[in-house]
């Protein structure tokens, strides 16, 4: 009976021993779990770009779930002074929208990821080109029945915050339109149509960044913005290439030099015929003008070995149009640069 009873209470020690032990496993387990959303160092960039004041998640760590989402090591943007990181962190900070328009090549998207790393959010990117569907963009349900729905971007950036970027925002469709104007102003929602009327609001750090190109013919599917959606862009920013005409961009010449890996003097011949065609381009002659990247491309090749009229013909010639006449344009400007 002894023995019985010293056993009996061996169980019950041991009973106690292990709740214990899963108590402090439990507290150990919620520890890990705090230690999860420990804010995160402020971006080295935020002073840099002098961007102190504006807070875009004060006291707030996103999810790790969409932190994978949140831009890193984006490479430097030179704006020459134009300070374009500064407004667009100031109209979202104010505001919560703005508005990029400018041509192709003059960094628009690259700047909205340098934004996206100094505020440390998620970047949400739409290509708001004729292909892109509702579904893409709000969801769906897959399957049969009602069982199981996935959101689209949109609806996924409305319920977890960041930057929702919507590229060639003039090509979007006018019924997209139309369903983003509740969530641009003072109601903050979208309504879910296809979910049962689901309202979904507006993350409270969620901001919105359009970027177009200029309504002209050489961008085809481009169209005026509706008024409505127009008016809620609350602040609008101007991009323009860093070089054009007889204004030569000694930072553009650095840049094209290091990353094409050319001399100075080589740089600085590819930059001015770049410049040139961009005056062209402005003035209505050339159908396109060449970005930064173009004349990056151009001078990799001939750091490879390729002479400039060759590694022309590869990059900028053919990049600017089919037309044999304009491509005529375009080597004349080479062979007056390159002899």
């Amino acid at each position: 009976m002894p023995s019985f009873g010293h056993q009996g209470q061996r169980k019950e020690d041991e009973k106690k021993q292990l709740k214990q032990t899963q108590i402090k496993t439990e507290i150990n387990d919620t520890r890990i779990r705090i230690s999860l959303w420990k804010p995160i160092p402020k971006s080295p960039l935020v002073s840099k770009y002098g961007v102190e004041k504006y807070d875009l998640r004060p006291n707030y760590v996103f999810p790790e779930s969409v932190r994978r989402l949140i831009p890193r090591n984006t490479p430097e943007y030179l704006d020459r002074g134009l300070k374009y990181v500064e407004r667009i962190i100031r109209a979202l900070y104010y505001f919560k929208q703005c508005a990029l328009i400018g041509p192709s090549g003059t960094g628009k998207t690259h700047v909205v990821y340098i934004v996206a790393e100094i505020a440390d959010i998620p970047l949400w990117e739409i290509n708001c080109g004729l292909q892109t569907s509702a579904y893409d963009m709000f969801g769906r349900y897959i399957g049969l029945g009602k069982e199981n729905w996935i959101d689209g971007q949109i609806i996924s950036w409305c319920r977890k915050g960041g930057i929702l970027y919507l590229d060639e925002a003039n090509m979007m469709k006018q019924d997209v339109a139309t369903r983003l104007n509740p969530i641009l102003d003072t109601r903050g929602h979208i309504v879910l149509t296809e979910k049962d009327n689901e309202i979904v609001p507006r993350h409270p750090y969620g901001y919105v960044i359009i970027a177009m190109n200029p309504f002209t013919s050489e961008f085809v599917g481009t169209k005026p913005l509706n008024a409505a959606f127009r008016r809620r862009m609350s602040v609008w920013i101007n991009f323009d290439y860093l070089s054009v005409g007889e204004q030569i961009s000694p930072d553009e010449v650095d840049l094209v030099q290091k990353r094409g890996r050319v001399a100075e003097k080589i740089a600085e011949r590819i930059v001015r015929i770049g410049a040139e065609l961009r005056r062209q381009y402005k003035a209505g002659d050339l159908p396109y003008a060449p970005s930064p990247g173009d004349l990056m491309n151009w001078a990799t090749l001939i750091s490879d070995g390729c002479t400039p009229q060759v590694a022309a013909e590869e990059t900028i010639v053919g990049m600017t149009s089919d037309d044999a006449e304009i491509q005529d344009m375009v080597r004349r400007v080479v062979q007056a640069n390159f002899a």
